[in-house]
C-alpha cells in the first residue's frame, strides 16, 4: 500500500501532507493521555514490531501478495493516538532508509495508512467491544473484525485521494473495484496477524493492552491469615475487608515510593520485571521476523502495485528520492549474500526503528508526566486540591 512519487500530483501530495502533519499533532497531544507507565516502554517496540511485520508479504492471490498495515493492531495495544504515531514512525523509517514509499507522498502515506487505518479499526473496535460480553475474547474477536475493515478502507481512501490529484486518467470505478476487491483480501491476512498478537498479549499479560482495560478479574482478599480463603472484596467481612485493604494500599505505596512498581499476588514487585520481559521477548521476535522469515516472503507485488500495474496508474511514477540509500529496497549495499544482505537491513530497520519511536513516546510521556507535576505543585501551593495522573485539577479540601 506505500503510495511512490508520482502517483499523486504535487498539490494534492501537499495538501495531504497537511492533514497528515495536522493529525500527527493531534496525536502527539492525545498520547500524552494515553502513554502511562504500561503503554510507554512498549509503544516502540510496538512500532517495530510492526516494521518487521511489514516485511512479511504473504501471497493472496494469484500474482499479489499482502502485508500487515499495523493501524488496528497499534490502536488496540497501545491507543489510538499512539497507534497514529507508531506507524508513522515506520513510515518515516521506511520512506529515508528503505526507499519504501515516496518521500513527496509521505503525507499520503500518513494519512492513508496511519490515520485511517487507526481512526477506523478503533472506532468499529470500540463499538464492538461495547455490544459484545466484555470478555478478553471479545477484545480478540473484535480487533480481528476491526483489523479485517480497516485495509479496504485503506484502499477506499486511496482511491478517493486519486481520484482528486491522480496523475493518470482513468475509470475512478475501475480503479475502486480493482483496489477494494484485493484489499478485502489482504484484510483478511491483517486480521488474523493482529487478532493473534493481541490474542497472544493478552494471554500473558493483559494489563499491557490498551483496548483490553476495564476488563480485569474482581478483586480477592484472603480472610483468616495467610492460608485462609479468597473472597470476592466487596463480601468480605468489614474488619477482614479493611485490614487487608490498609495492608495492600501501604504495600502500594510502598512499592510506588520505592519504584519498584506494582505487587503481585505474593507481595513481590511486578511491574519492571514483567514489562522488561515482555518488551525484550516482543524485541527479538520483531528481530526474528525482519532477520530471518523475511527472506521467505512472498515476492509478488503487493495489492497496489498489482492494481498499479494493471490499471496504468503507475505510467508516470518517478525514482525514490532515496534509492541511492545503502539500506534500498530492504538489502545492505556491497553484501553480495541476499539472505545475509536482507536480514541485516531488516534488523537494522528493527534497532532504527525502536530508538526513534522509544525517543519520541519518551519525549511525549515526559511532557506529561512534566505537566502533572507543575498542575500539582500548582494545586498544593495554593491549597485547591490536588491533580490526578493525566495532570488535571482535582477538587479537594483546604489543608
Amino acid at each position: 500500500m506505500h503510495v511512490p512519487d508520482g502517483f499523486i500530483d504535487v498539490p494534492v501530495s501537499a495538501a495531504t501532507g497537511v492533514v497528515a502533519a495536522g493529525a500527527v499533532a493531534v496525536a502527539l497531544r492525545g498520547a500524552r493521555r494515553e502513554l502511562d507507565e504500561r503503554t510507554a516502554p512498549l509503544a516502540g517496540l510496538v512500532a517495530a514490531f510492526v516494521f518487521a511485520a511489514q516485511m512479511l508479504n504473504f501471497p493472496v492471490a494469484a500474482g499479489t501478495s499482502g502485508h500487515l498495515l499495523g493501524g488496528a493492531l497499534a490502536a488496540v495495544l497501545v491507543g489510538p493516538y499512539t497507534g497514529v504515531l507508531c506507524v508513522s514512525v515506520v513510515l518515516l523509517m521506511q520512506g529515508i532508509l528503505f526507499a519504501d514509499g515516496g518521500l513527496t507522498a509521505l503525507g499520503v502515506n500518513i494519512t492513508d495508512m496511519a490515520v485511517v487505518t487507526t481512526v477506523v479499526s478503533y472506532a468499529l473496535f470500540r463499538g464492538l467491544v461495547r455490544v459484545l460480553p466484555r470478555t478478553r475474547r471479545s477484545v480478540t474477536v473484535s480487533s480481528f473484525v476491526a483489523a479485517l475493515v480497516s485495509v479496504p478502507a485503506s484502499a477506499l481512501a486511496f482511491t478517493l485521494i486519486y481520484a482528486v490529484g491522480g496523475t493518470t486518467d482513468l475509470p475512478i470505478g475501475k480503479v475502486l473495484t480493482a483496489m477494494v476487491g484485493v484489499h478485502v483480501l489482504i484484510g483478511v491476512g491483517e486480521a488474523a496477524i493482529t487478532a493473534l498478537t493481541v490474542g497472544a498479549v493478552i494471554a500473558v499479560r493483559p494489563d499491557l493492552v490498551y483496548g483490553a482495560r476495564g476488563l480485569t478479574a474482581p478483586l480477592k482478599l484472603r480472610v483468616g491469615g495467610p492460608r485462609g480463603e479468597l473472597v470476592d472484596a466487596a463480601s468480605a467481612p468489614t474488619a477482614a475487608s479493611s485490614a487487608a485493604a490498609t495492608t495492600t494500599a501501604a504495600s502500594s505505596a510502598a512499592a510506588t515510593a520505592t519504584g519498584s512498581g506494582p505487587l503481585t499476588a505474593s507481595g513481590g514487585p511486578a511491574g519492571a520485571r514483567s514489562n522488561r520481559t515482555v518488551w525484550v521477548t516482543g524485541l527479538v521476535t520483531a528481530l526474528v521476523l525482519a532477520g530471518f522469515v523475511s527472506f521467505y516472503a512472498s515476492a509478488s507485488p503487493d495489492g497496489l502495485e498489482k492494481v498499479a500495474a494493471d490499471q496504468g496508474i503507475d505510467k508516470k511514477a518517478e525514482p525514490h528520492h532515496a534509492a541511492d540509500s545503502p539500506l534500498a529496497d530492504y538489502g545492505v549495499r556491497d553484501v553480495a549474500d541476499a539472505r545475509l544482505s536482507g536480514g541485516l537491513a531488516g534488523a537494522i530497520g528493527v534497532g532504527a526503528t525502536v530508538v526513534v519511536g522509544s525517543g519520541v513516546f519518551w519525549a511525549v510521556r515526559r511532557r506529561r508526566t512534566s505537566a502533572a507535576g507543575a498542575v500539582g505543585q500548582a494545586a498544593s501551593a495554593t491549597g485547591t486540591g490536588r491533580a490526578d495522573a493525566t495532570g488535571r485539577a482535582v477538587p479537594g479540601e483546604r489543608g
